[in-house]
């Protein structure tokens, strides 16, 4: 049997588990599912013949090597800050390593010596990044082998909530870590480029500036940018294209909202707020907002914000019951952005048999014989309830697709890697396709920047 070791038995892992143990018997796999959370860890292995579950704590290094050195390929799902201690093990005991974060400038360090030893470190292989590479790559591989030249390529994703599960009026829930959405947008400007332009957005502007999209099917969605879109130029060979953008889908009308909270200073992860345990939500709300002897906590946001009363994003805000005086944040020495976060989740948490949705949409600008052309191609794929989700199914099916064409030899190209390779995309996009992954094409002439697609 060749082992294969799972660290990290989080909410993304379940579609690729359930993905290799379907395969464990013919191709001879046993999987060690490790967590810190034993529990978690069953919960995966299900009591499957080819599969245990192990206590397993990464920073516990004597037990993180062993399980390291015992297995012949390692797949990482854990945050990604803690992969690099996992990747210096692989490389020690001279073992495969997969992950689906983004490479750090860590990780990166490590490509020459994972070269050398001839082993293969796949990171960015689940959906963002992930799919979003490999089904860029595959069409602007095409536009080039046809001879075209690209001139655009924006790339757009987002994790919702499916139609059938939408109950509220932001229209969204949490598909994935809680805290990225609560932060997403900060640590810097929006950089891109527009028609040969740079052009940036700060934080405090980023979610009043949102392009619009139509999906057929489905309606309208509207995306804010990405922090950095630029770093695809080299990523992708795209030194010379005149439009690079990237940014995150959300439903028409969440960015306005959620605005919000970031002009409040809710979205704040820099200081931490006294006794925030003991803070009721009216008063962690009312910590934003100027004192008044007379004006009620709701009369004074909806000053602050010019919100009208019968706005529907007064709506949005009382549904989320962030003035109950009832209700504790509870959480000791919680930053804004964690309260905050506390109280969506009572709101915005998956039920059971609740589906999620991800959504990928990209734009191919090219020139061929002179004429300019556009591709749209757009992505949906729904869950199954709350444990199969999406998310699970788009970032956990590449990881193990990946996984095990690594260890039968079908990829062979040693380093740290990202999937834009032919080598890589193609089997891994065929394959995803009979999961019910794969994308729509619609070709049409060059669009170009639309300023009427532009909110905000």
């Amino acid at each position: 049997m060749r082992n294969i070791l799972i660290i990290g038995a989080g909410r993304s892992a379940t579609s690729l588990v359930q993905y290799l143990l379907n395969k464990s018997q013919e191709e001879e796999l046993f999987l060690t599912i490790g967590d810190i959370s034993i529990n978690n860890a069953k919960k995966l292995a299900a009591g499957h013949p080819n599969a245990v579950a192990e206590v397993l704590d990464v920073h516990n290094e004597q037990e993180r090597r062993d399980a390291v050195q015992n297995s012949d390929l390692v797949i990482s799902m854990l945050p990604a800050r803690y992969h690099i201690e996992v990747a210096r093990d692989c490389l020690e005991f001279g073992i495969h390593m997969v992950t689906a974060s983004y490479v750090s400038d860590e990780m990166q360090s490590l490509h020459n010596k994972v070269e050398a030893k001839g082993l293969v470190f796949m990171n960015e292989i689940g959906v963002d990044p992930g799919i979003d590479h490999m089904s860029a790559m595959q069409v602007i591989d095409r536009i080039r082998d046809n001879g075209g030249k690209m001139l655009m390529f924006e790339s757009f994703t987002g994790g919702l909530v499916a139609p059938e599960s939408d109950d509220n009026l932001w229209n969204y829930k949490f598909t994935w870590n809680p805290r990225n959405v609560v932060l997403a947008g900060q640590g810097g400007a929006a950089e891109f480029i527009q028609e040969g332009t740079y052009k940036y957005i700060p934080y405090h502007r980023l979610f009043r500036r949102t392009e619009f999209l139509e999906i057929e099917g489905y309606g309208r969605f509207e995306a804010y940018a990405n922090r950095n879109s630029l770093k695809y130029r080299s990523i992708y060979d795209l030194e010379d294209i005149l439009t690079l953008y990237r940014g995150t889908i959300r439903r028409v009308g969440f960015s306005k909202a959620w605005n919000s909270f970031v002009q409040l200073g809710m979205t704040d992860d820099s200081y931490i707020i006294p006794n925030s345990e003991e803070l009721s939500y009216r008063q962690f709300v009312n910590l934003f907002l100027p004192y008044s002897p007379t004006d009620s906590v709701e009369l004074k946001l909806r000053h602050n914000l010019k919100i009208d009363q019968d706005d529907l994003m007064w709506d949005k805000l009382l549904e989320l019951d962030i003035f109950n005086k009832d209700k504790k944040i509870g959480l000791k020495d919680a930053t804004p952005a964690q309260a905050l976060q506390k109280i969506l989740m009572d709101k915005w948490t998956l039920k059971e048999h609740d589906k999620d949705m991800i959504v990928m949409y990209h734009k191919f600008g090219y020139e061929l014989d002179g004429v300019k052309k556009q591709i749209d191609s757009n992505m949906v794929v729904k869950g199954e309830d709350q444990t199969y989700t999406a998310m699970a199914k788009t970032v956990g099916l590449p990881v193990a697709i990946a996984a095990l064409k690594i260890l039968n030899k079908e990829i062979t190209t040693p380093g740290v890697l990202r999937p834009i390779a032919r080598e890589i995309y193609e089997p891994i996009l065929k394959e995803l396709e009979s999961f019910g992954i794969n994308f729509k094409e619609k070709f049409t002439d060059y669009l170009g920047y639309n300023p009427d697609n532009i909110a905000g």
